[in-house]
């Protein structure tokens, strides 16, 4: 007999127990701009995201020479990607969607006036991502804390389409992340 317990059997019996999750098993349940912004996104609204990932954390390096060795000793924690966190949306007809992410990116800083909300986004500026089971129960969730938009993609169209939905990309940034809930 094999000295692991990594055989199909034992495969089988934990995937059984286990599962996967699937890349439709996710949901954001709430973007909100913070206290300085008027733009308010509701469940209809949110029913449009078509990807957006749970973000990573990094552990940072401090390596620390002796003796002509490195020791490589653990540090502060970095939030990965969170200068760009995007998340890809489907347009709405009438892009009412568009339009409030539009309103967002004024309220940061208005080219006509030249004014804006532009200091560091409040701890009340989130988004919450939540991970699902095949029963659509919360697994885990997480909030993203600081939000403050960066760039929102353009609506492309083409006369020659079949007749796909629009999508467009919208990039935020963050100052850390938090799980709020886990099964």
């Amino acid at each position: 007999m094999a000295d692991t317990q990594q055989t199909i059997q034992n495969f089988y019996r934990v995937v059984t127990e286990r599962d996967f999750t699937r890349k439709f098993n996710f949901r954001v349940i709430n973007i909100n701009a913070g206290d300085s912004s008027s733009q308010v996104w509701n469940e209809d609204d949110l029913v449009y995201v078509r990807t957006a990932s749970i973000p990573g954390r990094e552990i940072t390096e401090v390596t620390v020479p002796y003796m002509g060795l490195d020791f490589h000793i653990p540090g502060s924690a970095k939030y990965t990607g969170s200068d760009a966190y995007q998340m890809e949306f489907y347009c709405d007809r009438n892009s009412q969607l568009y339009q409030k992410f539009q309103d967002w990116t004024r309220d940061v800083f208005d080219d006509v006036t030249s004014t804006g909300n532009y200091f560091a986004a409040k701890q009340t500026a989130v988004i919450d991502l939540v991970q699902l089971d095949n029963q659509l129960n919360r697994v885990a969730q997480y909030q993203l804390v600081g939000v403050s938009p960066r760039q929102l993609g353009p609506l492309e169209y083409d006369l020659t389409n079949t007749g796909e939905f629009v999508t467009f990309t919208v990039t935020v940034a963050y100052q850390y992340f938090r799980r709020t809930f886990q099964s």
